[in-house]
């Protein structure tokens, strides 16, 4: 009886073993999906409304699953969902929110849940993706509108087959109170979940295809990639067309301003409406900021006050709890919908305004509902959470993709299947070093982030600010609670001014690295980790050799969360207020200074010093850099302008150059156009540029000229 027994516990283990077993069914080329439990009918990717792009899904190619998933187990209990997913041995994790102080994520626990970042990389953050790339070319995406605890291998399990060794503190000086595990482990307080797979070559085809997945990467408004004013808060129109007369006398580009809860009667909470005092003709002033080609941006939170138009109709449709004593609307419910779209659509879309700035929907406990609130469709309070600033997005989304009108925002909060939302997540935490790392993390997870400047100290500092500002997905300073300026500091003005019209002259560039974003899935801003010869394919060139000899070796073992990519060819490597002189990681291959051409390195580390009036900044063998002239706003839909390319190094290469009228989303239906852009060697090995524009009316640049920044003396 007892081996009869033995034998039923055995087969009952198996059996169990097997059905809490994932099933992947392939959804898309080089992405599975498995169900484990119950799902719940509200999920991240629901609320973004995702449409997988196939067609560049397709073109990547097919890749095998990886096997060691397949041992990953899904579970239910009283307590929720419970996740386990196999790690290998020296796999690096990236991921799992938007993180401020480090990169890599392997040995970390997070709990994931929207909130205001409070300076630790606990989970608690604007953007909680649940989504972690693998440094061996996977990445897992767990789709829950719920806070996820997560165990990124830090705690070992008994029945590990990898278990770390047995130590004595009292002998082994290098005991570790934190062996590690061969596992991430998550805890998810719902009945079920969906999971999805991304598999690729490296990490960047990783989140390439994660991107896809979620309908590609958001292509802005050419306006939304100049540089934008915020205002401070009380400021009239007389004061801003005031400000905006200052940046073109002094001759600072302006592309948006952006107006702060003064413009509304009634703030925290809002009515929405214009302030009749401060903007007794908003029509008309929208419509003449418009003439001068610059747009504008309103701030708003979501939360309704009783002066607002729809307080009444709204009633049916808000939550259990306050928010400043205003009203928190349930944003999933088909009616709220269609009473914020009338109102904002006719009241500021109408009129002229071109987005939004979407506040105060990421935390603090404190003053945000609780996790036990109600809300009229059915939703928890923690839930709600989850998704309020994702579903505010895709709502106002909705109101401009009606009127066939590009918009490019601000939010504070987001979630799994942004990608294709035109906004870019912003905080009240003012760290620059931190904001940099914030600016890698961003490229894991689908989400745009930016360092934006509101004050300093000193004039360096403030120099230093202006230029990180000038490489992220938007150019922002941000003067609602002091009023600064471009200028406040004189002593730099002519240097902020100087990186300001850089990133003007940049504007075919960063359009073609978004352009890049969307049709192909490639992050515009890129940690050093997704960059080819970086990180993936160096660990199979490690061998034997030490830290000092090979870079690789000390990227691996590094965090590397003070330099990053914009677009294939440019590396960014900002200077801190008080730091003259800094190391820069290059990857594989030589690496060129922006500036003069020279060669800085190849694949190897350097030590700089630069010129306080510069950012660092280096170019890739091969790299093309087409630019405009100097501009202080951005073209105008059918603006034509010279190009001029600059090239860098010795190798031929050849590019395509993206274009279409940078406003409206009629290049969903192709109407775009590229241009062919080529260096070859002629048969003395002199380097040639040509270029292959087409007749298109989409097409917006001419008469180009070519700049050969390396003088061939670098072999």
């Amino acid at each position: 009886m007892i081996a009869v027994y033995v034998l039923c516990q055995v087969l009952y283990t198996s059996i169990l073993a097997q059905s809490r077993q994932m099933e992947w069914v392939p959804v898309a080329p080089g992405v599975w999906k498995a169900v484990t439990g119950m799902p719940e009918n509200m999920d991240p990717l629901r609320v973004a409304g995702i449409k997988p792009n196939t067609t560049a899904l397709e073109k990547m190619g097919d890749i095998s699953f990886p096997e060691h998933l397949r041992k990953s187990t899904g579970e239910q209990s009283d307590a929720g969902t419970f996740l386990s997913f196999p790690l290998q041995k020296n796999e690096q994790l990236y991921g799992l929110g938007l993180n401020f102080k480090s990169v890599q994520q392997r040995r970390t626990v997070k709990e994931l849940q929207v909130d205001h970042y409070g300076g630790e990389d606990n989970g608690r953050t604007h953007a909680p993706v649940p989504f972690y790339v693998s440094g061996n070319g996977y990445g897992v995406l767990v789709n829950v509108a719920r806070r996820v605890k997560v165990y990124a291998g830090i705690i070992a399990r008994k029945d590990s087959k990898d278990p770390p060794p047995e130590m004595n503190r009292n002998t082994q000086r290098d005991w570790n109170p934190e062996p590690g595990s061969d596992v991430v482990e998550m805890i998810i307080p719902a009945a079920g979940t969906e999971i999805y797979v991304f598999a690729g070559k490296s990490p960047l085809e990783v989140v390439q295809r994660y991107n896809l997945f979620c309908g590609g990467g958001v292509l802005p408004p050419k306006w939304g990639l100049g540089f934008t004013q915020r205002t401070p808060t009380l400021f009239t129109d007389q004061q801003v067309l005031e400000e905006i007369a200052a940046f073109e006398q002094k001759g600072y580009p302006l592309s948006f301003i952006g107006l702060e809860p003064g413009w509304q009667q009634y703030s925290y909470p809002n009515n929405f409406v214009w302030d009749s005092i401060r903007y007794p003709q908003p029509q008309q002033f929208v419509q003449q900021l418009l003439l001068k080609n610059i747009r504008v941006n309103l701030w708003i939170n979501p939360y309704i006050s009783s002066h607002a138009p729809f307080f009444k109709n709204m009633q049916p449709y808000t939550g259990s709890h306050l928010v400043w004593a205003g009203q928190v609307p349930d944003l999933t419910m088909a009616p709220v919908q269609d009473l914020y779209k009338k109102l904002f659509t006719e009241k500021h879309i109408d009129i002229g305004v071109s987005g939004y700035k979407v506040d105060e929907t990421d935390g603090y406990d404190f003053w945000l509902w609780p996790d036990n609130a109600k809300f009229p469709s059915g939703l928890s309070g923690e839930q709600m959470r989850q998704v309020y600033g994702l579903q505010f997005q895709k709502m106002s989304d909705n109101w401009f993709r009606e009127k066939n009108q590009r918009t490019y925002g601000l939010t504070r909060a987001s979630n799994a299947g942004s990608p294709s939302m035109p906004y870019v997540i912003y905080n009240d935490y003012y760290n620059h070093r931190d904001f940099i790392t914030a600016l890698c993390n961003s490229s894991f997870i689908g989400v745009l982030w930016t360092p934006e400047a509101r004050s300093s100290k000193t004039a360096e500092e403030w120099l230093r600010r202006m230029q990180t500002v000038c490489f992220s997905p938007m150019a922002m300073l941000n003067a609602w609670a002091d009023g600064t300026k471009p200028w406040t500091f004189p002593e730099v003005a002519d240097e902020v001014k100087e990186v300001m019209l850089l990133r003007m002259q940049l504007l075919p560039y960063l359009y073609n690295t978004f352009a890049q974003y969307h049709f192909e899935g490639k992050p515009p801003v890129r940690a050093m980790n997704l960059v080819d010869g970086f990180y993936f394919n160096a660990t199979a060139e490690r061998g034997n050799l030490s830290s000092s000899d090979n870079p690789y070796e000390m990227a691996l073992r590094r965090d590397i969360n003070d330099q990053f990519m914009v677009g294939d060819y440019l590396l960014v490597a900002p200077l801190f207020a008080g730091q003259k002189e800094r190391k820069v990681v290059l990857p594989q291959g030589k690496w060129y200074d922006f500036y003069t051409g020279k060669l800085a390195g190849e694949g190897n580390i350097i030590e700089i010093k630069q010129e306080m009036g510069k950012i660092p900044l280096f170019v890739k063998d091969g790299g093309m850099i087409p630019m405009i002239p100097a501009v202080l706003h951005t073209p105008r839909k059918n603006e034509l302008l010279p190009l001029h390319i600059k090239y860098y190094g010795n190798a031929e290469n050849n590019m395509e150059l993206y274009d279409d009228d940078g406003e409206t989303f009629d290049y969903e239906k192709g109407n775009f156009a590229k241009a062919v852009l080529s260096v070859k060697k002629d048969k003395k090995g002199t380097l040639k540029g040509n270029a292959v524009l087409p007749e298109s009316k989409d097409f917006h640049y001419n008469k180009v000229t070519w700049e050969f920044m390396t003088a061939n003396n670098d072999k």
